[in-house]
Formats: structure tokens, sequence, C-alpha cells
């Protein structure tokens, strides 16, 4: 940093723009697969939103797309035949569920080598017995299984190697494709567990008074680890910038003193290891204690190129297979990848150690490193990151922790006062949460994490992989599955590490892949049985040589298609080869494939299928037979062209045990009535006859109550049934109850009233009634309250009456009125004199009136 700028540490627009660049630069490293799962989870939500809708566009939508995800699983559904595989290795690789049959007679005519592979179910249903299915499953060894150490501060010191964090350490895992295979890892958070804590400080003119204070740190921060862990150590480095224009100035007195004025700075540098690790806390003080401030012309430092030193240079810095913690404390911003082109550095960074006498060197020549290439580093070498930054600088440097998986932030006082709780909340935070991570994984093998965390909590997907809010003696679980999809490149075992970010410990996993059959390794090269030793013959097939086809590679690959060939493909000398429905290879048809792995062609020439016979229901063969060469073959009991024939009686079986009551046949399955007045499932029901209950109503009538027209003639008329009287209803025979046929009737007498009977002919062939012997007769109505209602009613009609007659007199009334106000406005009066009338008055003057009177 500038000595100019020492009086203000305001730089918002390097702020922006380092925030800008960090997701500029390392959007490239997004994983495919996050994205592809982000894009599916896309597709979900509008298929649901659109569903959601009633709009018909949106539904007609949502259904072609609910279309295509049905045709897409049908497809995968048939990923055995799909495969098409020549032989057992090609059939095992296409899915976990596909099996190969290997007994030799299992093909029929016309069907191909390839319908060897297909589901277990489906090829012991067409015949293959299950001794002669490949199916082989992987499995997984365990091959070192320390158990988690169980240790207590105090106790007996152990070194680094002894202590276990992680179990188990080494295994096996075979895998077939497809077929995941899942083992449990143990994490336990141990006591007392060593710490390596490197201190990294930028001494730009800008961070003098934090200077300052970190020349204590060495023996405080000892003191305060001493609480966590007796086998703590600690070092410490600084940087600057890089010692090339504009970064810093090249003049000779520049370079001797940055600083302007009189302060007293030393040269500028990259990065300085000052003190390698150490115990000694004494000793951090005293070299700290020399350090002193440079000065540098940019706002951004080279803390960069310094952190890769620190993570790379593992000897120099002197790092143990502990916990070790990186301590980053800075008051600006950071160049990375690209800026080196400023002072003419084009070289990308190395990522190698290139330390002289804990100088850094190669600064002017190669450029910064990127921020994915320090992640890289940082997991490689298990260091966790902890960024002391200045409040001005926070959101900067939590875009960067976001980047960096097990790295934190925290915020630095303006003199660096309080960096020892910033370290111990940091490390606090950092070790209380775990985080998974694997090496890289061989093509088309996937791994899946799911955690069992503290109080219960179950994670999956990308959260799988962490536990949080773990103390130390903490045990959790993670369940890790591992799948592999096909078989690598020449099948050669892999090998991948899965390890705790920020730890040294990690469990490697060996990798073998189930490739080929067991059978494959009895095969019998160049075999008489493929056409002269033109294959080898294993799993019950021919692998044909290159340049042979055929089911026992009879031909070359050349004359597959000739046209004496193709004349033995013609049935009856027909046109068309193989019946249009497969391949004439080799004079022999070779019948096509159906989407519907259950659907097949067979035949010399194909002319046979198992899919168009006849159908009752909407199922082949009623679902009662299977279909061969287009003829229904019927299950047992079922007969028809259709299977659609049941040979059981017992359908037709009356509740007296006859069939179809004896007023019928009984014809697959149904009775067929003999007599068309009867009718039902078995000819129990005669709509057209006279009802039982009409035809007995008299006769129980006059019976049990002595009423009725047959009351006279009663014990001459009805003798022909026993009579039995119940208290009520409740108690007549309940159709459930008996073994035969009972008719419950509900006659009414000549007074209203109802009684209730049963009639029933016994498995005795007598008939039998059952009556209630009380009457249900109707109350008669209450006469008050209708006579009340009737006068009420009257009444209120009265006085509505009267009111709307008083109503539309006031209507009519005021509507007069009116009229009248109204003619009386208009009227006009004739003020003119009438000129017939004569005034009654006549008026008189006196000649003399106003004259003087004559003198006499």
């Amino acid at each position: 940093m500038n000595s100019h700028s020492e009086g203000g540490k305001h730089r918002p627009s390097s702020t922006k723009s380092s925030v800008t660049l960090i997701h500029q630069q390392f959007s490239t490293a997004a994983p495919y697969a996050l994205v592809v799962k982000l894009f599916l989870r896309l597709c979900w939500s509008l298929f649901m939103a659109m569903l959601a809708q009633m709009d018909l566009k949106l539904l007609l939508i949502s259904t072609l797309l609910g279309v295509f995800c049905y045709g897409n699983a049908q497809k995968e559904g048939n990923e055995c035949i799909n495969a098409n595989a020549k032989f057992c290795g090609e059939c095992i690789q296409a899915g976990a569920k596909c099996g190969w049959c290997k007994d030799p007679n299992f093909l029929k005519q016309g069907e191909t080598v390839s319908t060897r592979c297909d589901e277990l179910q489906s090829l012991m249903k067409r015949g293959c017995d299950e001794a002669m299915i490949e199916n082989p499953h992987g499995e997984q060894m365990i091959l070192k299984n320390k158990d988690v150490t169980n240790r207590r501060k105090g106790a007996e010191k152990l070194k680094p190697e002894d202590i276990t964090q992680i179990q188990p350490q080494k295994l096996t895992v075979t895998l077939r494709s497809g077929e995941p295979q899942s083992f449990d890892l143990k994490f336990k958070r141990a006591e007392d567990y060593p710490i390596d804590l490197y201190y990294l400080m930028d001494l730009s003119y800008s961070m003098k008074d934090d200077l300052e204070n970190v020349k204590n740190l060495g023996t405080s921060l000892m003191l305060e680890m001493s609480k966590i862990t007796s086998d703590f150590r600690i070092g410490f480095g600084s940087f600057v910038e890089k010692t090339v224009m504009p970064y810093i100035s090249t003049t000779p007195a520049k370079l001797l003193n940055p600083c302007t004025g009189d302060q007293n700075c030393t040269s500028p540098f990259s990065y300085k290891n000052v003190l390698k690790l150490t115990s000694d806390g004494k000793k951090f003080n005293t070299l700290v204690g020399q350090q002193h401030i440079s000065g540098n012309l940019d706002s951004p430092e080279g803390g960069f190129d310094a952190i890769m030193q620190v993570a790379v240079c593992g000897e120099q810095i002197g790092w143990r297979n502990v916990t070790r913690l990186l301590v980053f404390s800075t008051d600006a911003g950071f160049h990375f990848a690209g800026d080196g082109k400023l002072g003419g550095i084009v070289l990308p960074n190395d990522g190698k150690c290139h330390l002289e006498n804990n100088v850094y060197t190669m600064s002017h020549y190669y450029d910064y490193p990127s921020i994915a290439h320090l992640v890289q580093k940082l997991s490689d070498n298990n260091i966790q990151t902890i960024f002391a930054v200045t409040e001005e600088f926070q959101p900067v440097y939590q875009e960067l922790k976001n980047l960096i998986p097990k790295s934190a932030v925290g915020t630095l006082s303006a003199n660096s006062s309080n960096v020892i709780n910033l370290i111990i909340d940091a490390y606090n935070s950092l070790s209380s949460e775990v985080i998974l991570e694997n090496s890289k994984l061989p093509e088309g093998v996937t791994i899946a994490y799911t955690s069992y965390c503290k109080n219960g909590v179950v994670s999956e997907g990308e959260n799988g992989r962490k536990c949080s809010n773990i103390s130390i003696g903490d045990e959790v679980m993670f369940s890790i599955s591992v799948t592999s999809n096909g078989c690598p490149k020449q099948g050669k075992p892999e090998t991948i590490k899965i390890k705790p970010l920020g730890f040294t410990e990690e469990v490697e996993i060996t990798l073998r892949f189930i490739c080929e059959c067991k059978c494959s390794k009895e095969g019998i090269k160049n075999s008489e049985l493929c056409h002269f030793g033109n294959g080898t013959y294993e799993c019950g097939a021919c692998k044909c040589n290159e340049g042979r086809v055929g089911r026992q590679c009879e031909c070359s690959s050349n004359d597959v298609a000739t046209e004496d060939m193709d004349r033995t493909c013609r049935k009856d000398n027909g046109t068309d080869i193989c019946s249009n429905n497969g391949d004439c290879v080799c004079g022999t048809c070779e019948c096509k494939k159906r989407d519907n792995p259950d659907e097949r062609y067979s035949g010399q020439y194909c002319e046979c299928d198992n899919f168009n016979c006849d159908r009752s229901g909407n199922k082949l063969c009623g679902g009662h037979g299977r279909c061969e060469c287009r003829v229904c073959v019927c299950d047992p009991m079922w007969t028809g062209s259709a299977c659609d024939c049941s040979l059981d009686n017992s359908t037709c079986m009356a509740s007296n045990k006859q069939i179809c009551n004896g007023r019928g046949k009984c014809e697959c399955g149904t009775c067929k009535c003999t007599d068309p007045k009867f009718q039902g499932p078995t000819c129990e029901t005669c709509p057209t006859c006279p009802g039982v209950c009409t035809e007995h109503k008299e006769c129980v009538q006059c019976r049990a109550f002595g009423t009725g027209e047959k009351k006279d003639t009663c014990e001459r008329d009805c003798s022909n049934f026993s009579l039995i009287k119940v208290k009520d209803r409740e108690k007549l025979p309940q159709p459930n109850d008996a073994s035969y046929p009972v008719m419950h009737c509900k006659e009414r007498d000549a007074n209203d009233c109802w009684f209730y009977y049963t009639y029933a002919v016994n498995n005795n062939t007598e008939r039998e009634v059952h009556v209630v012997d009380t009457l249900d007769c109707p109350a008669g109505p209450d006469i008050i309250p209708i006579v009340a209602g009737v006068v009420a009613g009257i009444v209120l009609i009265g006085l509505a009456l009267l009111l709307i007659w008083k109503l539309l007199m006031i209507i009519h009334d005021r509507r007069e009125f009116a009229k009248f106000e109204k003619e009386k406005m208009n009227a006009k009066w004739d003020t003119q004199d009438n000129p017939i009338y004569k005034s009654p008055i006549n008026q008189f003057q006196n000649p003399n009136y106003g004259r003087k009177a004559a003198v006499l």
C-alpha cells in the first residue's frame, strides 16, 4: 500500500470490483451436476405449476410433457433389451436388473442371441432355470478398520499419526453397473488434537498499528490455545506485493524505502516466511518484533502469492499431519490470476514451492494464482483458512469464503487488538463442522452421501456431505453409496479417497469392476460348436471372431446379403423376407425386437408373435393364458379362444348348494337359465312371476291377525306353510343368517296398518313364514293444531289484504293530490276590463270650482 494513503483506508471501488471478479472467475468452475440438478428441479416445478393451473393450454402442455416423460421411462425400463448385448459381459453392464441365460437350448427359432439378455423375472417366465442365469453382484470388503480414538485431555500424549478420527480407513468395493454399494463412515472429534497455526500478515504501510499488537501475539495466543490443546505450534509470515511496476515504484530510492517523509520502511517484497512453525511463543514475539512495515503503490495486495507458498511449501513452513490453520490478516483486497499482465507477467502460477532463504523469488515470473487453484491447493494440503480483515472488506472476503471450503471470516479491529478472540471464535466455528470430499472419480462412477448428525438430523444430496454443531467427543455417521454406470476402460481397479476437509485422515477405497460373467472364464476359444472354430463358445452362446456373424458364426460378414440366402428366409416362396418382422442373416431369420420387452416375434420365418392373440376384458388371452404364435394357450380351468371361459362351477353355485338353483346350466362360470322367466347370477329371481309377498299376503294376514279377505277360509286355503311369530322386526331371519334364500315382505291392510314378515323355503323344502305379531298403524291427525293453524292463516291473510288495500289507497290519494297541485300551478287569470261593464259611480265637477268669486 502506498504511504500516501496511510491517513485513510477507504477503497469502495476496489471492494465492488473484487466481488464482481470473484463471481466472473469462479463461475466457470461450477459443477456440471449441480447445473443439471437445478435444471431438473426447474422443469419439475414448471410441470407442477402447469398442473396447478386449470388453463386449457397449460393443461395440454403438461399432458404432452407427461407423455414424453412416460416414453422415456418406458425406454429406460427396457435397458436390458435396448442394450442388444451379443455376449454375457455386455449384458450385465446394461443394468443391475439384467441377467444372461446361459442355457444352450434357451433360444427359440428366430430369436437372436441378444434375447438371452433380459430381466430376471422375464427370463424365468420364458423358461430359463434360475441356476442357468448369470447375474453377478457387487460386494465390499473392509481392509483396515481401526477404531476411532477415545482420547481425553491430560491422558497419555499420543503422536498425531496414532490418533484416529475416521473409521474405516481402507476398503475394497466391487461394483456392477447400475448396482450401488453402500458403506458407513464414522467420524469422531478427538479431544486434545494437535494444532498448527500460521499467521500470515499484510505488512503494507496501513498495517503499521496492527503490527505493534501482533508482536505480542505469540505468548498470548499460546496461552489461550492451551485451553483447547496441549500440542500447539505457531508460525509467522508476511507479504506485500510483486516487486515490479505498476505494483511498486522501481526507482532506486523507493526500492530502498517505499515510504515518504521521515518514515523508515523496509524494502518491498512479495512473501517472507519469517518463522517456521514452533512451540516457542517467545521466539515468535522476538522475530515478529523485528519486522518493519513496507509499502506499495496500488490498493490490492499480493496475498494470493503468499497463501499459495504457505500451502505448498510444507517442509519450509513445518506443517505436521494435524489440524492446520492459516490466519490471513489484511486491510485490503487482493490480486488474482490475470492481474499480472499489468506488470508484463503472463505465465500462470505453477502451484509449486519457490522459497529461497524463506523468500518467494518467482513473484516477477509467475502470475497470481486463481481462486480455484488456491482452493485445490488448500484442500490438498488440508489447510483451513481464517480471513482476519477489516470491516470495510468484509463483503469481499465473505464472497471468497463461500468459494473456499472450510474457511472463516472475522472482523479485525482497526489495530488488530481483537485478533486472539477472532482466531479462537473462527477455530471453534471451523472445527464444529465436518465436510466430506472425495478425490476425482473414474468415468461413469458416481457417489452419494447421507449424513446422520446430532439430534437425529438426516440430510441427503450436497447437504449429506456435512454435519454441523459437532462438539469434542461427538460421533456422527455418514452413509456413502458408490455406483458405476458401465465398465471403465479396460476394467482396471481404480482408487479414490474420501476425507473430511481440513483433516489429514482419509478413507482409501479401491474400486473393482465386474465387466465379465463368471462363465466367460470357462469359454472355449475356436470351439467346434461355433462352425468349425469361428468363435468362442461361452455362457451358452458363440462369441464370433471378427468378420463372422450368425448364431453359430456360420457366415462371413461379407456374404450376409446374397440372394440365395434371402430365398431361404421367405415362407412359401412369398415376397416378404422373414414376414417383414425380421432380418435375414446367413439364410436364417433373426426376428426384430419390440419396444415392449414382453412382446416378441418368433418362428422360422418370424411369422409368430406373442401379442396378437384374442383379447378379453382388454387383456391378452383374458389374463388367463399365454399367447404362442398368435394362439392362446389357456391356464388350467380356463378355455376359449381368449381364455375367457372358466371351467370352475363355484360361481354358479346357489345358496342351496344347487347349480343355478336347478333352473339352468353353468357355462364359462355364468348361469344360463333354461326357464326364461328366471334370471340373476344363479337364476334365483323371477321378475315376471307374481310377487311372493303379494301372493302370500292374505294368508299371512288371516293366520297372524285374523283379518283380511281370507279370514273365513283361512284354515282351508292357508295351511301350506308354517307360521312363526316374533316380537319385532329385528327378530326376523336375515338373508346372511340362513343357508337358503329369505324374502323380506312389507304389506298394508285395509286399515292402512303395515305388517312385516319373511318367506323362505328351507333346506328341507319346507315353507316358513316369520311374522311380526304387532301391526304398525299410523297415528291419527291432531285436530286442534290443524284448526288453530287454519284460523290463524285466515286472520293473517285478511290482515295482509287490508294492509295492501290501505297501501293502494294511500298511493292513489297522493297521486290525485299531486295532480291537483300541478293543475293549480298551471292556472292563468284574465285581468282585462269587461266591455259591457258600466261602473255605478258618476263624477260631476262644479264649473265654478277653482274660480274667484265675482265682486258684487
